[in-house]
């Protein structure tokens, strides 16, 4: 029996990268799987890539188009059985070339969207359902220019913490991935300099394994804690970095 058979998936940020990987996974693996993306280009794009999985735009930072999000998926499949909280920003940049506008939207997209969107789907999710975030292992070890990215993702591993606590008597368990440098198109979706785009890919030398790591190893780990095989594992962090995080 596949592992996701008859379960209703719900994934942000799943037109490339690690959504998509995962979205492909979880379909693969007998899941029903509704993925968002932010525009209607990449949205379309991915739609004709990935035949079967239901793509809607959807702004990850907005409370409001989550909560639109959710309606669609209750008038559409009356249920929730797994959240993939995945959808993520990034702009590097020193403290003092951070403005109010990026420094809302990193946060809006890494902490509050995800808050919102989890309160929001809190009533379509079944007993035993599962919820996964995505953090960094930017909020695990320091790196330059990364101050409100690796901020907002270190109050999402919190959140998750928390969540698990407080969701335990409702039989719904929340865990959390922390990529390490994964090989996805990131850096060039953000507009990064050749430059700042180096200086990423020097953490590569500094990675144990001595690698970018890809999108279907994280797809795995979320399918890990979607599934019914991480029944009794909540408030867990599985770190999925080459080993960069423990050097």
């Amino acid at each position: 029996m596949k592992k996701l058979e008859g379960k209703i998936a719900l994934i942000t940020g799943g037109t490339s990268g690690i959504g998509a990987a995962t979205a492909k996974l979880f379909q693969q693996e007998g899941a029903t799987v509704i993925a968002t993306g932010t525009g209607a280009d990449s949205v379309a794009a991915a739609q004709a890539e990935m035949p079967g999985i239901e793509f809607i735009a959807s702004d990850a930072a907005d409370p409001a188009a989550a909560q639109a999000l959710i309606e669609h998926v209750r008038s559409a499949h009356g249920r929730l059985d797994v959240l993939f909280a995945n959808a993520g920003t990034n702009k590097l940049a020193p403290i003092e070339a951070v403005d109010e506008a990026t420094f809302d939207r990193l946060l809006g997209v890494t902490l509050r969207g995800p808050f919102f969107l989890i309160q929001h789907a809190l009533g379509l999710m079944t007993e035993g359902g599962s919820i996964v975030l995505t953090s960094s292992s930017a909020a695990l070890r320091g790196m330059a220019t990364t101050s409100v990215y690796g901020a907002g993702k270190a109050a999402l591993r919190a959140l998750g913490t928390n969540l698990a606590v407080e969701l335990a008597p409702r039989r719904i368990r929340v865990n959390t991935i922390t990529p390490g440098p994964i090989a996805t198109p990131f850096g060039q979706k953000l507009g990064l300099t050749e430059e700042q785009i180096a200086g990423f890919m020097t953490m590569i030398g500094r990675v144990p394994l001595g690698r970018l790591g890809n999108a279907e190893e994280v797809a795995f780990a979320a399918l890990y804690f979607a599934s019914d095989e991480s029944g009794y594992t909540t408030g867990a962090e599985l770190v999925v970095d080459g080993g960069l995080t423990i050097t």
